[in-house]
């Protein structure tokens, strides 16, 4: 008789646990978000099972937590406890449900929930949440059964409704990782957008670098920049490392392999790299356990950096980190290029020849309307104006009259959002002419929203103009101490320098070949390596002469070491011009050959010409002498003579021969030339020395008429180097001399019929 009675309640048991769950599914599906989803269900689940309270927790893939985003009662916060903590924990780990009557009395029970919250805990039921594949996504608990106690009829009603909602709410957490992946991109991209707004580099640094290492969640990060001319990276900026400046070679190390290779390196364990360079956490005291690093590259497609985040928070990093790295570089090489205008503007060049030394800039600032909203102490020092004759003005009533050209500009800027740079323009305020370089920049919101507009000014002072003038022929260094010393210099002035003289061999065969286009090219690469090498050593520019460079060592500030400083310039110069010719010949060009000639003496220095049209320079005899040496380099076959004036005066030592005493054309009285020898390696001249010592002696034989002797000398000395051009010269000389005798008043002076 009872088996017969149980059959209907069974019955009805299950008719409710169908029309739960049909319930689930249909309030569920019209559902979007998972904070509505989890609420409905603990709605239905505690209502269905008598609870006084329920809370479904998710699990956190990354953190290993298990989160609830809502709970029912006065608890309107999210709680997160281990996946392998409390009795949540245990049912997530083990995958059976549990039934506990004493809260309070069970050891994987947490109290400290209940003391945070007041609530008192009394029985438990909590089964775990299976998806597809059995997968385990988190657990569905329920507190304090209001009649009785929990069942397993009631157990097997909060699994089957765990089950049926186990596939919308992995659904729904799916979407919701897209939605803050997507969320957490944009929140990114607006980030670097605000940051690469900004015009100052050293600011826009710290941002975009203070956003990766967040982005990261790494423990640092550093942008390594590329030095072309030193073939090095080097820090601008690094988080946690103040103003210390790291500089390497651009080959070494894991951020020299990423920039030679453009490959991204992801490494977990640094210290198993051998390609990690330790030194540098020894001297900081910073271990490094992880490394992302990724190439900077333009929009051109070069290279100009790396971009590195070290130890990311709670494991190595993931292919997805690598990824917005990727292109959080991107934005980084953009960002870069933007904000180099307002480092130009700092360090504005002479776009011609030469470089203004400092700036002193005006800002003055619109807003859309075209009001003027902000300008500096220097705009209005520059403009001679004060605050009330400027601020809050329209532009067209400021900008008028001779002026008004800047209203064409500024329109301009605002239709096309591209700043605009005006060199050497005039600007008129009241009596005051004023000659500047105008830079107009739109102001751009994160909105990509017109904000108004930036003019920047910078006053060309009469004082800048001379140091523009002379940087084209000084070492800029030397530019400030020349201005400190006032006009003195630009005056005419009797002073001793040394002069220095450089011509191609065989140019007017080279222009044949090349062409106008190719020969202008060709001079501009060749006249940059060897005015370097001149300004190196304090040298300065006097003219270019056709392809001929005249320099000059000593003015407009004397040295002690002038003539050392020319002789060094002249090796390095021919040094510079076999480097350059390796990479020509490698080009399939033909390489450039070059004389030089050196001569120390008094010269005349000023400012020489007419009323409409100078030039500081040089003239003098000790010019024409070192002129005529670099001419005397063809017939001697040497590529440097120097004087003995300049020879007297040397203070350092170097590898010299005495190649003749000779009266230059134009001159009565003969002078010693020499051959400076250093830039001269084993290969290109052999047994250097051996030849030195046997030329010299055979010389020494020669200016006494000893021909047969001094021959042989000579001969010795072709034995040591057969190249060697000059010995060649001397022992065609001796033959001459035998069948040609010269006068009994013969000196040894050889007299020069060519320029």
């Amino acid at each position: 008789m009872k088996k017969n009675q149980n059959k209907p309640t069974t019955k009805l048991l299950s008719i409710k646990k169908m029309r739960s769950l049909l319930d689930i599914s249909r309030k569920v599906s019209a559902l979007e978000t998972l904070d509505e989803i989890l609420v409905v269900l603990m709605d239905i689940t505690t209502t269905e099972l008598g609870a006084d309270r329920g809370t479904i927790f998710l699990n956190d893939q990354e953190t290993g937590e298990l989160y609830s985003r809502v709970a029912q009662g006065n608890l309107q916060r999210e709680i997160r406890v281990l996946n392998s903590s409390g009795i949540a924990g245990s049912v997530f780990q083990s995958g059976k449900s549990v039934i506990v009557h004493d809260a309070y009395s069970d050891n994987r029970f947490n109290h400290s929930i209940d003391e945070k919250t007041g609530y008192v805990t009394k029985s438990v039921l909590c089964v775990p949440i299976r998806a597809a594949k059995n997968e385990i996504i988190g657990v569905a608990q329920v507190l304090n059964k209001k009649e009785g106690q929990f069942t397993k009829d009631d157990e097997m009603l909060l699994e089957a409704i765990a089950t049926q909602a186990a596939i919308a709410l992995q659904s729904t957490i799916f979407t919701e990782r897209m939605k803050k992946f997507r969320t957490k991109e944009m929140e990114f991209f607006d980030v670097v957008a605000e940051a690469t707004s900004e015009i100052n580099l050293g600011t826009l640094l710290r941002k975009v670098m203070s956003e990766a290492m967040r982005m990261m969640d790494s423990e640092r990060s550093t942008l390594f920049l590329n030095d072309d001319k030193t073939n090095e990276l080097y820090s601008r900026i690094g988080e946690g490392l103040g103003t210390t400046e790291i500089r390497f070679p651009n080959n070494v190390g894991i951020a020299g392999a990423v920039f030679q290779t453009g490959e991204a390196i992801n490494i977990p364990h640094a210290y198993a790299d051998l390609r990690f360079n330790p030194a540098f956490d020894k001297k900081t005291g910073f271990f490094t356990r992880s490394i992302l690093c990724t190439p900077v590259i333009n929009k051109s497609g070069k290279i100009i950096g790396v971009t590195q985040v070290l130890n990311k928070r709670g494991g190595p990093f993931t292919k997805e980190d690598e990824m917005r790295l990727k292109a959080f570089t991107a934005q980084v090489a953009i960002g870069l290029e933007n904000a180099k205008l307002f480092d130009d503007v700092q360090n504005m060049k002479n776009y011609n020849e030469g470089m203004l030394e400092s700036m002193s800039n005006g800002v003055i600032t619109l807003n859309e309307d075209g009001k003027i909203i902000t300008c500096n102490t220097a705009g209005m020092r520059i403009m001679k104006v004060s605050p009330s004759e400027i601020l809050n003005r329209k532009v067209e009533e400021f900008f008028s009259g001779a002026n008004v050209w800047v209203l064409e500009k500024i329109e301009r800027v605002g239709k096309t959002r591209l700043q605009d740079v005006i060199m050497d323009a005039d600007l008129a305020f009241g009596e005051a002419k004023l000659s500047v370089n105008l830079t107009i920049l739109p102001l751009i919101s994160v909105e990509k929203k017109r904000l108004g507009t930036m003019i920047v000014i910078e006053d060309i002072s009469s004082e800048k103009r001379m140091k523009s003038t002379m940087s084209r022929y000084i070492d800029p260094a030397l530019t400030d101490q020349i201005m400190d010393c006032g006009e003195d210099f630009m005056g005419g002035k009797s002073i001793t320098a040394t002069i220095l003289f450089s011509d191609i061999r065989g140019f007017t065969t080279l222009t044949e070949e090349l062409g106008a286009q190719g020969t202008v090219a060709l001079l501009n690469e060749y006249f940059t390596l060897m005015v370097d090498c001149i300004q190196k050593e304090g040298g300065i520019l006097d003219k270019f002469i056709g392809d001929a460079i005249m320099a000059a060592f000593g003015i407009p500030l004397a040295h002690d070491d002038d003539e050392d400083r020319a002789v060094r310039a002249a090796i390095g110069m021919v040094n510079k011009l076999r480097e350059w010719n390796r990479e020509r010949v490698g080009q399939g060009k033909k390489p450039v050959r070059i004389g030089i000639g050196l001569n120390t003496d008094s010269i005349v220095s000023g400012n020489i010409g007419s009323p409409k049209r100078t030039d500081y320079t040089v003239i003098g005899d000790g010019v024409n002498l070192a002129s005529r040496l670099e001419s005397a380099c063809k017939q001697y076959s040497a590529s440097i003579l120097i004087s003995e004036n300049t020879y007297s005066k040397l203070k350092g030592t170097y590898r010299i021969r005495k190649v003749d005493r000779v009266v230059v054309k134009g001159k009565t009285e003969p002078v010693c030339i020499y051959e400076v020898l250093d830039y001269h390696t084993e290969e290109s001249f052999p047994n250097l020395m051996d030849g030195i010592n046997n030329f010299t002696h055979g010389l020494a034989l020669y200016q006494k008429g000893q021909w047969d002797k001094a021959a042989e000398a000579f001969r010795r000395a072709l034995t040591a180097n057969g190249n060697d051009k000059l010995s060649e010269l001397y022992v065609d000389r001796c033959e001459h001399m035998k069948k040609h005798p010269p006068s009994a008043e013969w000196d040894g002076v050889w007299v020069m019929t060519s320029k």
